[in-house]
Formats: C-alpha cells, sequence, structure tokens
C-alpha cells in the first residue's frame, strides 16, 4: 500500500510544482494539461493549465496536483503535507526554501520529542510539517 498527497490550486498549480521542485530538488513524472484531455474536461481559457501533475522527491515520495477548476479550492487548516528528512541539514533546507514568502507557524529547531520540528504555511497557502530523526 501506498499513500500520496494530492493537492488541488486554482490556476497557480505549475508555479507551485516548480517551486516545490526546486526546494526538494524533485523531477517532473507526469505532466498534463486540460488540453490534453477529453474536451469535456477543457476549461475555456485554461487549457494550458495542469489537470494532473506528478513530482518525485526523494527516493519513495510523490506529489500529485492538479489546477481544480470544477469546484472551489479552499484553503483550510486540517492538513498538513508531513516530511521525514533523512537528517537535519536536509531538514532545515527544506523548511528554509519551503517558508519563502510563507509563514512559519513553529521554527524548524530542537524539539523535546527528539530530532528537529518545525511547521509553516507556504506562499500558496498549503501547510508543511518537516521532521528530521532523533
Amino acid at each position: 500500500m501506498k499513500c500520496d498527497v494530492y493537492l488541488n490550486f486554482d490556476g497557480n498549480c505549475e508555479e507551485a510544482l516548480d517551486f516545490y521542485k526546486n526546494v526538494f530538488d524533485g523531477a517532473y513524472e507526469v505532466v498534463m494539461r486540460y488540453s490534453d484531455g477529453p474536451p469535456e474536461y477543457i476549461v475555456k481559457g485554461n487549457e494550458d493549465k495542469i489537470m494532473h501533475a506528478t513530482l518525485s522527491i526523494g527516493n519513495d515520495c510523490e506529489i500529485k496536483a492538479s489546477d481544480n477548476f470544477h469546484m472551489p479550492v479552499h484553503k483550510g487548516n486540517a492538513y498538513h503535507v508531513s516530511i521525514l528528512t533523512d537528517d537535519d541539514e536536509q531538514g532545515a533546507d527544506f523548511f528554509k526554501g519551503l517558508s519563502e514568502d510563507g509563514e512559519v507557524t513553529m521554527p524548524y529547531n530542537d524539539v523535546f520529542w527528539g530530532g528537529k520540528f518545525g511547521s509553516l504555511i507556504d506562499q500558496f497557502g498549503v501547510q508543511w510539517m518537516i521532521s528530521s530523526p532523533h
């Protein structure tokens, strides 16, 4: 079994995924635009927006995402994307990258349960938790 994160954006999916690609040194596995799909999926004026994309990060992690024009995107606080890094340095790099133009909700620092931890809301409104092992 595998569990992936699937994020929805309201027109800036490609910008967000390019940002995450840079932060995590990721690679695109799939990029499908609305113009690649059946005509009934095309939203006029948004043909070049992302219908589905998969970004690989690390050895076994993927972020999947799309621009969602079929229902409004409501950003909320009911979830975080949680990343467990290989070490403190990688955690610090990811946290610094993701927090660019975002809001730090808990600085990346030593925590009482061991290791390091921090949380933030990135510039796209996505909430992240970054942890490194103890």
